[in-house]
């Protein structure tokens, strides 16, 4: 059983990395950092991960070849379980609003738009750690994780899903703000669990034994 982690130059993986190897010990699963088409496909599990600019990520990703077909390949036709982390959860969004209006995977209905804060005092990048407040009934992947479960956030853009019931969290920071979204096959946190301690720990170790 392997676990690819999506290499297309967005990020530091080294933490991700660390931090899938530590839940799977003792699961027999591999975890595996690829930049291959060839790889992606072949996996049992996918991660994609992305910091930074939506656009760039999106280029980047784009740039590997056969990465975005093998992608579309293991998520949609094969219906292997893929998490997103960060900007790799912005880019199942149909389109990303940083920066101009750019495509983004169209895996699940909704746009990344930038946070707007009700309370100006707030400031942008939200940035730190922040409170979930998860969807009834808990997704397998946030299980233990419940309302009020402390995780990491740095990000200056949201995800808002058309329809709620892909809403799987939100964390409260002058409003409402998706923290977590899925679909069958598809999970994704705008959070970052290799960042979040025990929390994240627990969630990597959920996506590795999930069964969609």
């Amino acid at each position: 059983m392997t676990v690819a982690i999506v290499d297309y130059g967005s990020g530091n993986l080294r933490s991700a990395a660390k931090a899938f190897e530590r839940a799977a010990q003792g699961t027999g699963q591999r975890v595996l950092v690829t930049a291959e088409a060839a790889d992606v496909r072949a996996a049992d599990r996918v991660v994609l991960p992305g910091v930074g600019a939506f656009a760039d990520c999106m280029r980047g990703l784009s740039g590997v070849p056969g990465m975005v077909e093998a992608l579309n390949h293991v998520a949609i036709r094969q219906q292997r379980p893929l998490l997103g982390i960060c900007v790799g959860m912005q880019l199942m969004a149909e389109r990303g609003l940083e920066h101009g209006t750019h495509p983004g995977l169209g895996w699940i209905p909704g746009e990344v738009k930038k946070i707007a804060p009700g309370d100006e005092t707030l400031r942008i990048p939200h940035m730190g750690w922040n409170e979930l407040a998860v969807a009834p009934p808990a997704h397998p992947v946030l299980d233990g994780l419940g309302s009020g479960t402390h995780v990491y956030f740095v990000h200056s853009y949201a995800f808002e899903c058309r329809e709620t019931d892909h809403v799987l969290a939100t964390a409260s920071y002058g409003g409402a703000l998706t923290a977590a979204i899925g679909r069958d096959n598809l999970v994704g946190t705008q959070f970052h669990p290799e960042k979040s301690q025990d929390a994240g720990l627990r969630l990597i170790a959920n996506f590795l034994n999930w069964s969609p």
